[in-house]
């Protein structure tokens, strides 16, 4: 394997020599005994053809797998007591219901709690995989960020995840886990109470490690279970799909997955965002926006989100708010600002606060609603391209300057 071909230094971020794409290091190899989590109706039917269950039996069985997966989130199937025993006993004989282990878990000062999970790496003489997963509360939401990839196709320079290597696409049945194993960690079941008497977990975004598009089928089966109103049931109105610009399938994300859709954008010019996300060389913004105008459902009511990192000195100055609001013409759009969120090795800053006010006002009075994200989890590394899978061995002086960072917002 060549990892010079995917490693992008740290300190000095995406050159212009850098590759666009990264090669994955590794294709995912299936256990012996597969869990059941992430298979869609059709795939559970025949897996259970496979272990013997009669035709005329499978589609009752496969609502009862459903609903003790998806709905009461059960972990084995001992549990399922609407089935008979011997079943029971022939399901755990062929299969599981494992979500991704929990490694560690980390919770903020302000609530969010990261979880690094632990995948099979399919070679049991490499490390095992590891992913994160971020859960943020606010008072009229609960949000989680889900991850697509362990690592990132992507080179984006100002993105701490962008650093590391691309080591596979996760399966489905890992993405659907993520949010499996946060409602475990918050029990967070329809069967359970919960502290607010309501869901914890209501809104999901696919904007952890990973470019999501570059993993498009697994990550359209994993949201299609997820936003099943017979299972986990969180609306496709409360899931976003964020993407850097992968063009050809954002179209097929709004006829397929049909969910909210979010474009990390962070330049006006061509030739910056070249540099920031360097998928715009092979994906420029005119080509960009153009499927964004394209994109099935959106409206006034279903507006599409661009996201827009605040770099000082880069691309936060008045003309960029200005081009901003020219390109964005025609689109339904609101601008999600989003103070940058320093790592250790960057070599940029956040805007300062009254520029990023400035910039905010004059796309309001623009017309578009401009919210400037509040950073959150800043002091677990859980902020937004502050995501990467392997703990840090950080120095003193390093440590010192994440405490500080998390007592700035």
């Amino acid at each position: 394997m060549n990892e010079t071909m995917t490693a992008t230094p740290a300190q000095s971020g995406a050159s212009a020599n850098a590759p666009l794409e990264k090669i994955a290091l590794e294709s995912y190899v299936p256990p012996a005994k597969p869990s059941l989590v992430g298979l869609s109706r059709s795939e559970l039917a025949d897996r259970l053809g496979e272990i013997g269950v009669v035709s005329a039996q499978r589609k009752m069985r496969v609502q009862q797998l459903w609903h003790w997966i998806y709905v009461r989130g059960v972990p084995q199937f001992a549990d399922m007591t609407s089935i008979s025993k011997e079943m029971r006993q022939q399901l755990e004989q062929h299969f599981t219901l494992a979500r991704p282990e929990v490694a560690a878990e980390q919770i903020s000062s302000d609530g969010t709690r990261k979880w690094l999970l632990r995948l099979p790496s399919g070679d049991k003489l490499e490390r095992a995989h590891e992913v994160e997963c971020v859960y943020i509360p606010e008072t009229d939401r609960g949000t989680l960020c889900v991850s697509s990839q362990v690592g990132c196709t992507l080179n984006c320079s100002f993105c701490h995840t962008g650093t590391q290597r691309l080591v596979r696409n996760l399966t489905a049945g890992e993405i659907v886990g993520q949010i499996m194993v946060a409602r475990d960690r918050l029990n967070d079941w329809a069967d359970r109470d919960t502290p607010n008497g309501g869901r914890l977990i209501t809104n999901v975004v696919m904007m952890g490690m990973g470019e999501p598009l570059y993993n498009f089928e697994a990550v359209r089966d994993a949201l299609l279970i997820v936003s099943d109103n017979e299972g986990i049931g969180i609306s496709r109105r409360r899931i976003t799909l964020s993407t850097s610009g992968v063009v050809p399938n954002i179209v097929r994300t709004g006829e397929e997955i049909g969910v909210m859709l979010a474009i990390s954008l962070h330049a006006v010019r061509d030739e910056l965002r070249n540099e920031l996300v360097p998928l715009n060389r092979k994906y420029p913004i005119a080509d960009l926006l153009q499927a964004c105008r394209d994109y099935p459902g959106s409206s006034n009511a279903r507006r599409i989100t661009f996201e827009y990192v605040m770099l000082k000195g880069v691309n936060d100055s008045l003309e960029d708010a200005k081009l901003l609001v020219k390109l964005l013409k025609g689109i339904p759009a609101k601008i999600n600002l989003i103070p940058f969120n320093p790592w250790p090795g960057t070599r940029y800053e956040c805007s300062d606060w009254e520029q990023i006010e400035k910039f905010s006002e004059y796309i309001f009075n623009a017309g578009y609603s401009s919210p400037v994200r509040t950073p959150r989890g800043r002091d677990i590394l859980a902020a937004c391209g502050q995501l990467k899978s392997e703990s840090e061995k950080l120095s003193v002086r390093e440590r010192q300057a994440l405490r500080a960072m998390a007592m700035t917002d």
